[in-house]
């Protein structure tokens, strides 16, 4: 017999339905994928600001004397470089080198971090390093299931948080963190996010977490705020041109396939898990690259859909889309996609199975989208 799985619900997850959002089953959770429309909350937090729950995503606190060592040997990173109230984006990879996650690590004081998993992968990321830990003077305490997180994004975000805060935003550093209160309740503020924005996280216990929702989105919504969902979420990472597990990332590919080789740190003292073969990756090169697509015919490239040379260099099969949509800032079809490394070069013509046709598409550089600081 198959056991079942019981599908988790946020705290916020009320709130949704009573603001008529699309749920849907994500990571094993029940999510929101949409309220208004994807183009229009995508819109609103690039011009705005936009609200969003993921109170789904992992939260592991890790404490103790060999702390910094114990995640220096469990991760590609070296977080025993970061400042206290710094933070940043690291990756656990299996012994093969293939991503196990991507995360991102927060010191919060000499001997204490917090690492972010994503949803999906929460599970196996606790277990992992509750495995890799072992034998380091450490404790680690997984706090997924009672800890909420709201993360408000857009040009506005500051504005409308700042009242509700004795956290100073202006001196808080992008992938910088802080202890204080937001709408009076005791939080971790994060200057990160997942948009291309600039943004926050607010991280509470879980019985607190609607009374930050609430706080955020009242204020916001005069000013231009709405609430939004895991679809424009999407929309808004691939403009940014940052992966998402499960599509750029996965067991099969490692951080340098991906382009994000800075987060392996071959130079800190020790061994980590994963390092032969991430050596032996990097010195044999990639097996694959991945790219950006702009695409020049008519359709969308999709999750999945195959690469080829164009018909008059032989039309032969180089890679697969890893993700695409129509964008709603640049207002032309993108996608990213894994291809031979040989062909990766920006300017390069290539052309991408839609249905029964083919059409063209030129490689760019990444991202698609920067915000003008």
């Amino acid at each position: 017999m198959t056991e079942s799985v019981e599908t988790r619900m946020t705290p916020l997850a009320a709130r949704h339905q009573n603001l008529g959002a699309r749920m849907i089953e994500f990571g094993g959770w029940l999510m929101p994928v949409s309220y208004s429309g994807i183009i229009e909350e995508h819109r609103a937090v690039r011009t705005k600001a936009g609200l969003f729950d993921l109170s789904h995503m992992g939260e592991l606190f890790l404490e103790g004397p060999e702390a910094a060592a114990a995640l220096g040997y469990a991760l590609t990173t070296n977080p025993s470089t970061l400042a206290i109230g710094r933070a940043h984006y690291s990756m656990i990879c299996f012994d093969s080198g293939g991503i196990l996650d991507d995360l991102i690590v927060y010191r919060l004081a000499p001997e204490r971090f917090m690492i972010v998993a994503n949803a999906s992968n929460a599970a196996a990321v606790s277990d992992a390093l509750a495995e890799r830990i072992d034998g380091f003077g450490v404790v680690l305490d997984d706090r997924s299931l009672a800890t909420g997180l709201v993360a408000i994004q857009g040009p506005l975000a500051a504005e409308i948080l700042r009242p509700f805060t004795n956290v100073d935003l202006a001196g808080l550093k992008y992938y910088a963190i802080a202890e204080g209160e937001v709408a009076g309740v005791r939080s971790l503020v994060a200057r990160t996010g997942y948009t291309g924005e600039d943004g926050f996280e607010v991280f509470t216990a879980v019985a607190q977490t609607g009374r930050v929702w609430d706080a955020l989105f009242d204020a916001g919504q005069p000013k231009g705020l709405v609430p939004v969902g895991l679809g424009a979420r999407d929309t808004l990472r691939l403009e940014a041109g940052m992966p998402l597990y499960g599509n750029e990332l996965g067991p099969d590919t490692t951080p340098f396939e991906a382009g994000l080789g800075r987060v392996v740190k071959f130079e800190k003292e020790g061994d980590f898990v994963g390092r032969a073969a991430l050596q032996k990756a990097d010195q044999e090169g990639p097996r694959k690259q991945l790219v950006g697509l702009s695409i020049t015919g008519r359709g969308i490239a999709r999750h999945g859909y195959d690469v080829y040379r164009p018909a008059t260099d032989g039309g032969g099969h180089i890679g697969t889309i890893t993700s695409g949509t129509m964008s709603p800032t640049l207002n032309k079809p993108i996608a990213m996609a894994y291809v031979e490394p040989s062909i990766a070069g920006v300017g390069t013509i290539v052309e991408v199975g839609v249905r029964d046709q083919r059409i063209p598409a030129e490689i760019v550089a990444l991202p698609f989208y920067k915000r003008q600081s």
